[in-house]
């Protein structure tokens, strides 16, 4: 059996971070990915959203650097929990993660162009001139 699983997404709240009896780091991040697709001519969008755990030193560091909005890479195995509410059972699917890599954000596509207005390497000078 093989059960692997890799997602790509940004967090749609803070970070849980909690303490086993133990005192082992657990994190909780809740992951929106976005898959679009095109159904006859129109564009569609299909939102998935999963909860990640993480355990140890990996989870301290989420617990710090990650909040609601930031992208991540989350990697692990899936699990499903099981319970019991109010007479009802219950059940959700999971990723236990084996890592978590913290993404970039996306820059504004305002703020890029106006960090593109001067292309001019430092300490070269362009003039009228010059032909090139």
């Amino acid at each position: 059996m093989f059960n692997k699983i890799i997602l790509i997404g940004n967090l749609t709240k803070d970070v849980d971070l909690r303490y086993t009896s133990g005192g082992t780091p657990v994190a909780t991040m809740r992951v929106a990915v976005t898959s679009k697709y095109k159904q006859g001519d129109e564009m569609k969008e299909d939102v998935l959203f999963i909860d990640a755990v993480v355990f140890g030193k990996q989870a301290e560091s989420c617990g710090q650097y990650l909040a609601k909005g930031n992208p991540v890479l989350v990697e692990g195995r899936l699990r499903e929990r099981k319970w019991e509410h109010e007479g009802n059972q219950k059940s959700k699917f999971e990723i236990l993660t084996s890592g978590v890599k913290f993404l970039p954000k996306r820059e504004s596509r305002q703020d890029a162009m106006a960090g593109a207005g001067d292309l001019t390497p430092p300490g070269e000078e362009i003039t009228d001139i010059e032909p090139f």
